[in-house]
């Protein structure tokens, strides 16, 4: 079974300096609810319509990723990131449909004060930073669904039979995603090197914090979704 390297390079210097930020990310009570199947349905219907606004915006910022590179190698590596969104997006929508969401009604709900933190904060430094900053405020959501589709379905407490949630779970431990995972992550590592990220440490932990905190932000928001 293939694994991303979540502990090797400069992203496991700035997962493991996040620290106590970066496990209430990834061990959010949305998540545990996740696996054990109890969260409520409406709170993860909330999740789902807002994920689909997210995920729009999370394809404009691969866009703008492409255009902060000038060689083709990078180009094409932050692309195929742009196109997998892309291209997941149909997929979402299709799973979304099982839970009684179709895709003109999720483009008509407003967006979440918590989407638009965070989405807008990750364009924001894209804008205004390079590729390594850019990369560092997007690898919290790339890699950390990765990490935490792993950890669900190693988990013992985690229950599949008969679990709701199954199939989101089994998602982010599909081999193809977690390989797609590990390009990203060789993506920033080679930025890195390139664009002085051993000196930049500081700043660019303070980049990874914030969209860590914004993320687990987002699970909260589905966690204290009104019931309907």
């Amino acid at each position: 079974m293939f694994l991303p390297q979540f502990d090797a390079g400069l992203y496991g210097q700035l997962r493991r300096n996040a620290g106590s930020v970066w496990q209430s990310y990834v061990c959010h009570d949305f998540v545990q609810q996740l696996g054990t199947g109890t969260l409520p349905h409406h709170a993860f219907r909330h999740y789902l319509t807002q994920d689909y606004l997210f995920l729009i915006h999370f394809a404009r910022a691969y866009a703008l990723l492409v255009s902060k590179f000038s060689t083709l190698p990078e180009m094409r590596a932050a692309t195929t990131s742009l196109n997998a969104i892309v291209n997941e997006l149909p997929l979402h929508v299709a799973y979304c449909q099982q839970w009684g969401l179709n895709e003109s009604k999720m483009e008509q709900v407003e967006e979440a004060a918590e989407t638009m933190n965070y989405t807008r904060y990750v364009l924001d430094i894209g804008h205004r930073g390079d590729a390594l900053d850019l990369l560092a405020a997007l690898m919290p959501c790339v890699a950390g669904y990765a990490e935490i589709g792993l950890r669900l379905l190693n988990d013992p407490n985690t229950v599949l039979e008969g679990n709701p949630y199954a199939d989101w779970i089994r998602n982010y431990g599909d081999q193809a995603y977690l390989r797609g995972v590990q390009s990203s992550l060789d993506l920033l590592e080679k930025v890195a090197h390139q664009r002085g990220g051993e000196s930049r440490l500081a700043e660019l932990n303070t980049i990874f914090n914030t969209a860590t905190r914004l993320e687990a932000a987002f699970w909260q928001m589905g966690l204290d979704a009104p019931a309907q």
